[in-house]
């Protein structure tokens, strides 16, 4: 029995995500995926996306008819039942014998035929358990229960329950508990479950795009929703962008509406540097906002900066790779942003995989990588220069306590009120919500669930003259 072109391919992304480092968003856009038919590339991406989103419901239900620890399996086998168990539980159009035989076709095709037996017999006693009345289904992206679930649900509210792992099984259980804990510590309980629910449904596609190329891709099929937060952002509501002459011509990015507000705070200079630049689009909103300066972008990887190269097209660009810490040349700049690298806890909806890989250790580690990233960049700063520092994590720990550090042990750096730079943008028609809606402290923040866009963390210093 052959394998179907789509299940093949989640299979294989899927088995990569678990043995390296890669991203299935990545790898969903590779050139690889790009040859599978668009039917074939979206079934993949729901298979893929849905098992990593809903993985710890996957393992509980296969946990409950196997005799031993998952992490007893061989990782083709493992992968081999989420992709089954995804299929029966989530998915009400996808025929339960296909789910089921094609799982075991892709554990033979690993190589892993003496547990084609176990793999049949597991997913068919799930596909048993669910029945029409029993069963979690997905419909355009977003979970809801089949009816009759409710009746095997606890019956007490979910706001009377604690958070964590004594939970009843819903979207905070998705998460790992010690990671939850820290977002209700921060954020408050309500907060902390809106983020675990926006985590599991697929973010919109969001691009940036002025009126000329609005209209270019109306004439290919191409329908564009207005902007949660910014005027120059567009929500892709039908057609497949990345199939448009505009994105192969790479006039157009994919970008969040938060990473886009990030690079508009940046604000205007005549020398600009941005850090920590790829994949490019941040610099490439910074240099447009910045036409007539020179932007210096810096990427510690050589092979990220030379695909930045080609990603981002601006004449006013120079792309650098070099390690911010150890920069080879000494120039004052008087805009600076630092898009460190972080954790990513902001951005669990894309990438789903994160949760699973983040130990409370990665944190510690990062915030002194920040730390080190940041004080360099401060050595860059002209007087009455603006830096602006930011991340895509929610942890207080990459975000606060690296700005409080740098400005404790440097004394002619102060930190300047978001409000300001919002209400610029505000007044200037940019930005289309309240400014005080993003603000924590003196802080930009962008919470998931809370916000319609992925999760950021934004600080503007300023260099006394």
């Amino acid at each position: 029995m052959s394998v179907s072109p789509a299940r093949t391919a989640a299979f294989d992304i899927l088995l990569r995500v678990e043995t390296t480092d890669a991203y299935a968003s990545e790898l969903l856009h590779s050139s690889r995926a790009a040859k599978l038919s668009p039917a074939d590339h979206g079934l993949a991406t729901e298979i893929v996306m849905g098992v990593l989103r809903w993985r710890s419901v996957l393992d509980e239900q296969i946990t409950s008819h196997v005799d031993k620890p998952l992490t007893k399996f061989d990782v083709e086998v493992i992968t081999a039942l989420r992709v089954g168990a995804y299929q029966l539980l989530f998915l009400d159009r996808i025929p339960a014998h296909a789910a089921i035989n094609e799982s075991v076709e892709l554990v033979k095709k690993a190589r892993k035929r003496s547990a084609a037996g176990m793999v049949n017999a597991v997913l068919r006693r799930i596909g048993k358990q669910t029945s029409p009345k029993n069963v979690l289904v997905n419909r355009g992206s977003e979970v809801r229960l089949r009816e009759g679930i409710a009746s095997a649900m606890p019956k007490e509210p979910l706001d009377a329950a604690p958070l964590g792992a004594k939970a009843p099984r819903n979207v905070i259980n998705t998460h790992p508990a010690w990671l939850v804990e820290r977002w209700e510590g921060t954020y408050g309980r309500e907060a902390a479950r809106g983020i675990c629910s926006y985590d599991q449904t697929g973010p919109k596609t969001v691009i940036r795009a002025d009126e000329n190329l609005v209209e270019e891709l109306a004439s290919e099929d191409i329908q564009l929703g207005s902007g949660r937060l910014l005027k120059g952002a567009h929500l892709v509501m039908s057609g497949d962008i990345t199939r448009t002459r505009a994105f192969r011509e790479k006039r157009l990015v994919i970008q969040d509406e938060g990473s886009q507000l990030i690079a508009l705070l940046v604000g205007h200079g005549k020398r600009i540097l941005d850090c920590c630049a790829a994949p490019g689009g941040k610099t490439r909103i910074v240099a447009e906002q910045n036409a007539n300066s020179i932007v210096i972008a810096t990427e510690l990887h050589p092979h990220r900066a030379m695909l930045m190269k080609r990603l981002v097209p601006q004449s006013n660009i120079q792309i650098i790779a070099t390690d911010i810490r150890t920069m080879p040349f000494a120039m004052p700049f008087d805009r600076i942003l630092v898009d460190a690298p972080c954790t990513g806890t902001g951005t669990l909806a894309r990438n789903p995989e994160i949760r699973w890989r983040l130990t409370p250790d990665d944190i510690s580690r990062m915030q002194a990588y920040q730390i080190e990233i940041l004080s360099a960049a401060m050595n860059q700063l002209a007087p009455g220069g603006q830096l602006l520092y930011s991340t895509c994590s929610l942890e207080s720990d990459e975000n606060e306590a690296v700005i409080e550090q740098v400005l404790r042990d440097n004394h002619s750096l102060r930190l300047l009120d978001m409000r300001a730079r919002l209400g610029d943008l505000h007044n200037q028609g940019a930005l289309l919500c309240d400014p005080e809606s993003l603000v924590r402290g003196s802080y930009l923040r962008t919470i998931p669930g809370v916000h319609s866009c992925d999760g950021f963390f934004a600080a503007l210093i300023e260099r006394e003259i």
